[in-house]
């Protein structure tokens, strides 16, 4: 797909309900993903796209928050007093990789990091493993439930530059969110509100669910995106949703997916033939323009950078050439873009 450049003023900065609008009521950018026609219209009106039998995905990974400020040492020696250190993804129950922020040091195995007290309790986390620079293996004093309960007590959501705001966790949330476990919000199903879901079952839309917990998508010291096939991200898909997506397929409905991450998970699960099937594990599947689909029949996703992995994937689904044309046709339609902007629809 050709570059594109973003104007400013397209980044979505706020949610939509500090815009003065419902979630559900965001822009959607409808593009047909064999002609690349492109209609207009508003996310509440989604079923006008779809139709009794098909079949809506959805990512129910919840977001964790995972920036956390603490005292840097080495030895006896204090390093930075307020370092940031950013989760990128669960190792086990205490351990994580994490990205140190700081443009003086590089981590080194035995460092740690002291972050706010717990009960009087100091809070640690010694770095493990290095080899994977610029992301280190922390693990922490705290495990379990116990470290998630810390995490949502004194940590902050992940929230890059075009971000001027620390909005709360919640504005970082899907309304059907249950398993915390993802360092940045499957977005593409936060325009979804509980009446456009019971709207769309009154139609005869079933709606399944499986669970994939996003990683750190934007590393500065990697020049931005870092390639999908290094970063290995957590998933599930439960039997219940893998029988819902033969049941779909068999009776000619269509499997559309809300976001980029449910297209991964399903993929990851399908068998050698194609067949969709429960699983779980850890994933590096890239999926780009050469990559058949062996399950996603459409594509809810919001709108991407033109650096980002995640538009790669979109190619997957229509000819590079097309996704272009809409893209500038979002960009001159004032589309918004990243986790608070617009939603493209690709069916």
């Amino acid at each position: 797909m050709a570059s594109f450049h973003v104007p400013e003023e397209l980044n979505a900065t706020a949610p939509p309900e500090r815009r003065g609008i419902r979630r559900d009521h965001v822009k959607m950018l409808v593009l047909n993903r064999r002609t690349g026609f492109v209609s207009h219209s508003s996310f509440y009106r989604l079923d006008e796209h779809m139709k009794e039998g098909d079949l809506l995905v959805l990512n129910a990974s919840r977001t964790i928050p995972a920036v956390l400020h603490g005292e840097w040492r080495r030895g006896g020696v204090v390093l930075g007093e307020g370092t940031e250190v950013r989760l990128a993804r669960r190792r086990d129950d205490c351990s994580w990789q994490a990205l140190v922020v700081s443009t003086e040091f590089r981590p080194l195995p035995g460092d740690s990091f002291a972050f706010k007290p717990l009960l009087s309790a100091e809070v640690t986390a010694e770095v493990t493993e290095t080899s994977s620079q610029p992301l280190v293996t922390i693990a922490f004093s705290l495990q379990g439930a116990r470290l998630t309960d810390y995490l949502y007590a004194y940590a902050e959501p992940i929230r890059y530059e075009y971000i001027s705001h620390p909005w709360e966790l919640d504005y970082y949330q899907t309304v059907y969110a249950s398993a915390p476990g993802s360092v940045e919000m499957p977005s593409a199903g936060r325009a979804f509100s509980w009446e456009l879901l019971f709207k769309l079952k009154r139609q005869g839309v079933r709606i399944a669910y499986v669970q994939l917990h996003t990683g750190l998508s934007y590393i500065p010291e990697e020049g931005g995106h870092p390639d999908p096939r290094n970063n290995f991200e957590q998933y599930e898909v439960p039997k219940e949703t893998a029988d819902a997506i033969i049941r779909t397929k068999k009776e000619g409905g269509r499997v559309v997916a809300a976001g980029t991450t449910v297209v991964r998970a399903l993929e990851s699960a399908a068998g050698r033939d194609g067949e969709p099937a429960a699983g779980s594990g850890w994933t590096n599947l890239m999926i780009e323009a050469s990559t058949p689909l062996r399950v996603v029949d459409g594509l809810i996703s919001g709108f991407h950078e033109p650096e980002a992995s995640h538009l790669e994937m979109l190619s997957a689904f229509i000819e590079p050439g097309l996704l272009y044309d809409a893209y500038q046709e979002a960009i001159a339609y004032g589309y918004l873009w990243h986790e608070f902007g617009d939603i493209n629809v690709i069916i």
